[in-house]
């Protein structure tokens, strides 16, 4: 049995709740800054409001049949980022999440994703998480080794808002961890 549609999860200063249409000024927003685009992999850039209407809008679609759980990072009412696991199969999935460059270095990226690792052991019972950064984004790497990840190597990957090939450093975690 899947959870269902609009669970949300607290932190000591977070609510991730699943995205809302009414989100997507203020994801265009985060995702118009450059500094925060060049660490991800799959993203559209540049990202117009047709665009994030549409990612939005797959949302609850991915969440019914169990391939992605996507959550809004909020601080005090405002969206700050995401936290979500996607590309799930046979049991594992992929751990991803992206921040307003200015909510970074203040710990919310640890706090969000940990949250997400919890459901995703917890309530949808994976067996293990992937999850990878961008090679020149080491800040990504101290988040992941602090959730408990381990690098287990390294790949050339496609980045749609770099437009070319970069090197991504690849972290596992199993649930035991």
């Amino acid at each position: 049995m899947r959870p269902a549609f609009g669970m949300n999860l607290r932190t000591a200063r977070l609510t991730l709740r699943p995205f809302r249409m009414d989100d997507a000024a203020r994801v265009l927003t985060i995702q118009s800054n450059w500094a925060v685009m060049r660490m991800l992999r799959a993203a559209t850039y540049p990202a117009t409001l047709r665009s994030t209407r549409q990612w939005l809008a797959s949302h609850e679609g991915e969440w019914r049949a169990g391939t992605a759980y996507r959550f809004a990072a909020v601080l005090d009412g405002e969206v700050i980022g995401c936290a979500d696991v996607d590309e799930i199969t046979r049991g594992r999935g992929d751990l991803g999440y992206w921040l307003d460059e200015a909510a970074w270095g203040r710990g919310f990226a640890s706090e969000a994703a940990g949250a997400v690792i919890a459901y995703a052991f917890d309530v949808l019972r994976l067996d293990g998480l992937n999850s990878g950064h961008a090679r020149d984004n080491p800040a990504s790497g101290t988040v992941l080794r602090k959730l408990r990840f381990r690098r287990i190597g390294e790949t050339r990957v496609w980045s749609n808002p770099r437009g070319e090939e970069i090197d991504q450093c690849l972290y596992a975690r199993d649930r035991e961890a």
